[in-house]
């Protein structure tokens, strides 16, 4: 009788863990088909990171270090100044590209006086010769008159009407047209060789004018490279940011291209996110992000999908994989996503890049 009563007491206790189980199970099962239709038309990866632009400062002169006006990880304003140069030298070399424009300047005035001079004297050259010339039309009309009149003192004498002293006068005049028009004519060859030399005087000086203004044009560009050296003896900051790494002291000696620090832009951050391939069938650019920070497990920040990687990560690597060796395993492979995020307003917390985020993308809405 004891037997059946504990036989009856053992049925109803595993009829209700067994009804216990069904509904644990069941239980799993709808929070398991809650969680798979939750994850429809999201895409997520916890491989991603904060990211912002990093530009190391680095000197564009040589020269030893006079000061420095900053702190490793300090808040700076885009033309702070960080690092100042010993700029001695730098100022000599502005003065010296001073003088040498001043000197420069001065050749290309009297460049440009001398050639108003030779032009003037080509002027008046060329006004000499055309002067010369009409001596010689001059002449042959004086050597032509005296012709004509000796021809009719020789027909004269044919008939005894003239007396022989009449035709050796006659016969002077005619020689003195002769040598005064061989004479024009001299004088206009001289003359006019006169004024070729001094057009060719002109266009030399002319050539001065243009050479004067071509050195004028370099000692302009030599002033404003020492200029420029010269400022680059202040080495400001680039942006509003964190300065961190300092790699100088004061008295150190640096040459050109020297890494003084690094400039972290802390107003524009964006995330990297590294995909799997598989996810990214629906994504793509303007997708609305939800990300979270490691550090900082209560902030939720918000972005959009800007633009998908132009390759893998594996193809930027230095050693990228050669799949035709042979021995293939194939590996899915990642690739990068650039999420801008949204203004956060002010705020308190510290974002930096590198941080290790995890990002939840909408790919269908």
């Amino acid at each position: 009788m004891e037997k059946q009563n504990d036989t009856n007491t053992k049925k109803p206790a595993n009829k209700r863990r067994r009804n216990i189980a069904i509904g644990v199970i069941v239980v799993l099962a709808l929070i398991g088909s809650a969680f798979g239709i939750s994850s429809l038309g999201h895409e997520s990866t916890d491989n991603a990171q904060l990211d912002g632009n990093i530009v190391p400062v680095r000197t564009s002169v040589a020269g030893y270090i006079t000061a420095i006006h900053f702190t490793d990880n300090q808040q700076v304003k885009k033309g702070d100044t960080l690092v100042i140069i010993q700029s001695n030298d730098y100022a000599a070399m502005v003065a010296q590209s001073e003088a040498a424009l001043d000197n420069a300047k001065a050749m290309l005035e009297a460049a440009r006086s001398g050639f108003s001079t030779a032009d003037l004297n080509a002027n008046a050259s060329s006004l000499n010769s055309l002067a010369v010339r009409e001596n010689v039309t001059t002449a042959e009309t004086r050597l032509w008159k005296a012709q004509k009149e000796m021809d009719r003192v020789n027909a004269m004498v044919k008939d005894n009407a003239a007396t022989p002293q009449q035709v050796d006068a006659m016969q002077a005049e005619v020689d003195m047209a002769k040598a005064q028009l061989e004479m024009a004519k001299r004088q206009t060859s001289a003359a006019e060789a006169q004024a070729g030399g001094a057009r060719s005087q002109a266009k030399v000086q002319q050539a001065q004018i243009a050479l004067a203004e071509a050195m004028v044009k370099q000692r302009e560009a030599e002033l404003q490279i020492a200029k420029i050296r010269l400022g680059n003896t202040v080495i400001t900051a680039p942006f509003d940011g964190t300065i961190s790494k300092k790699a100088v002291e004061a008295g150190q000696y640096v040459a050109v291209g020297a890494p003084v620090c690094s400039a972290v832009d802390m107003h524009h951050l964006w995330v990297t996110a590294n995909f799997k391939e598989t996810q990214l069938t629906h994504m793509k650019p303007g997708q609305p992000v939800d990300v979270r920070v490691d550090a900082f497990p209560g902030l939720k920040l918000h972005g959009h999908v800007t633009s998908l990687g132009g390759a893998t990560g594996a193809r930027f690597s230095l050693l990228p994989p050669d799949n035709s060796t042979g021995n293939f395993v194939k590996v899915t492979q990642r690739l990068s996503v650039r999420i801008d995020l949204e203004a956060q307003g002010d705020s308190d917390v510290y974002l930096a890049p590198g941080l290790s985020a995890v990002v939840n993308v909408t790919t269908k809405g």
